[in-house]
């Protein structure tokens, strides 16, 4: 989405410094000024990408998260990581990567798009990485999320979720998920 706006954007570039300038020349000061308000929140719009402090984990959210707005599911993100991590930024990536596509996942089961959420936070708290990922479901007994521990796709699935509890417990960290019915959460504690 970005690359399209930027694009969009060095496509438009000649006709904008043209419009300036005629404005400039005009003398017509107070219309160049509305021009250039209306360019500067086109830009705000572009720049709404998620920084976190960390380079790759700007790369995987940022692509997640677009795919995920896509799919007609709202998102609410919160993340800051510190400049140095214990955990390496591949696991960390893999276990983000893994969390926010079984959250699509499980979201693009619900038939009404308003009824469709994502929350995420990333943060520190209490000197340890804290990550928090909760999400609309269709499933409305406990019963039924409790199968989403494992896996709900089916034999064969559930590899992603595997993968998070390992290197959560390679790190030494603490998982939690918690299931109601129409939402489910993981929580995930790692070292610093």
């Amino acid at each position: 989405n970005i690359y399209q706006k930027m694009r969009g954007w060095r496509h438009d570039y000649h006709n904008h410094i043209q419009t300036m300038k005629a404005y400039l020349e005009l003398n017509n000061l107070e219309s160049l000024s509305s021009y250039l308000d209306q360019l500067d929140n086109d830009l705000k719009a572009v720049d709404t990408v998620l920084k976190t402090g960390n380079m790759k984990l700007d790369a995987i959210l940022n692509s997640k998260l677009s795919l995920i707005a896509s799919r007609q599911i709202r998102t609410n993100t919160k993340a800051s990581v510190p400049a140095t991590l214990s955990v390496s930024e591949v696991d960390l990536c893999i276990i983000i990567g893994n969390l926010l596509d079984n959250a699509m996942e499980s979201c693009e089961r619900i038939e009404d798009p308003k009824d469709r959420f994502i929350r995420v936070y990333i943060g520190v708290l209490k000197q340890h990485l804290y990550i928090s990922v909760t999400n609309s479901t269709n499933e409305t007994s406990r019963k039924a999320l409790l199968i989403l521990t494992s896996s709900s796709k089916g034999e064969g699935h559930g590899f992603g979720l595997k993968r998070v509890d390992a290197l959560v417990s390679k790190y030494a960290g603490y998982l939690n998920r918690q299931n109601e019915p129409g939402v489910f959460a993981t929580e995930i504690i790692l070292p610093l």
